[in-house]
């Protein structure tokens, strides 16, 4: 699934082509009433919050994705052709398509504001400014029975973070993700998400290619910092794979 960080960097691929821009060709197969609501309306901005990117159009609509496991959004200096594209942009010469994922829609400037799901979101993990201070208060809402690594997936605590910078974090700040929360201080579940958060600044910059991992997806090869032969296990409801270092994750 992408990240918070995959997510900024599609904007900021996106931004250069629509922003500002009224799009030449909009097509929808799976919403046919979408070209004609937004024909002529020019995109004003285009921004994200966790794993959401939002386009404000003109009139104050505004189109939502996310895009799950299956989803991404392309750009093509050709018109591209899939049976997978849910929404497809023209602009001066460029194609902008969004295939697939669980969530694409349409909506009011106001019902995204009010829109459970989003106001629901923990801080965003890429906020110029991140807000400790919330982040914890959610954390010490939440069951204090969780593994941390667990808690930090779950979007209400922090948006943004996945399974790699869950891992990456939690590495970098040599804190255990199978600690419960009650065993986490408030200090160390903070400095898991400093940790990430610069390197995800730069992923978000540059594009999550460049990023080289320390643990993530290295189960059975050495700790980069103590040697020790790095672990995988399922975690939490959804079992998403966790990968840490018992040597030096304590």
């Amino acid at each position: 699934m992408p990240e918070g960080d995959t997510i900024a960097w599609t904007a900021s691929r996106l931004r250069p082509i629509l922003e500002g821009r009224v799009p030449d060709q909009i097509e929808s197969p799976r919403n046919p009433d979408w070209p004609g609501r937004l024909a002529g309306r020019r995109i004003t901005r285009i921004d994200t919050r966790g794993k959401h990117l939002f386009l404000h159009f003109d009139g104050g609509l505004v189109l939502h994705s996310h895009l799950g496991m299956t989803g991404s959004w392309i750009v093509r200096p050709q018109r591209p052709y899939s049976s997978r594209a849910w929404l497809t942009l023209g602009a001066d010469g460029r194609w902008v398509v969004q295939l697939g994922g669980p969530t694409l829609e349409l909506l009011t400037e106001g019902r995204a504001r009010f829109d459970h799901r989003l106001a629901a979101l923990g801080p965003d993990v890429l906020a110029p400014s991140f807000d400790a201070g919330r982040f914890v208060h959610l954390l010490r809402s939440d069951d204090q029975t969780r593994p941390l690594g667990d808690a930090l997936l779950d979007q209400r605590n922090v948006a943004g973070i996945g399974n790699i910078w869950k891992a990456e974090g939690c590495w970098e700040a040599a804190v255990d993700p199978w600690r419960p929360v009650s065993a986490v201080r408030d200090d160390e579940a903070v400095a898991v998400i400093e940790a990430a958060r610069p390197r995800m600044l730069r992923s978000a910059r540059q594009g999550p290619r460049g990023i080289v991992p320390r643990v993530y997806n290295r189960a059975g090869r050495p700790c980069p910092r103590c040697g020790t032969r790095i672990l995988a296990r399922g975690q939490g409801d959804a079992n998403r794979t966790t990968y840490w270092c018992p040597g030096c994750q304590r």
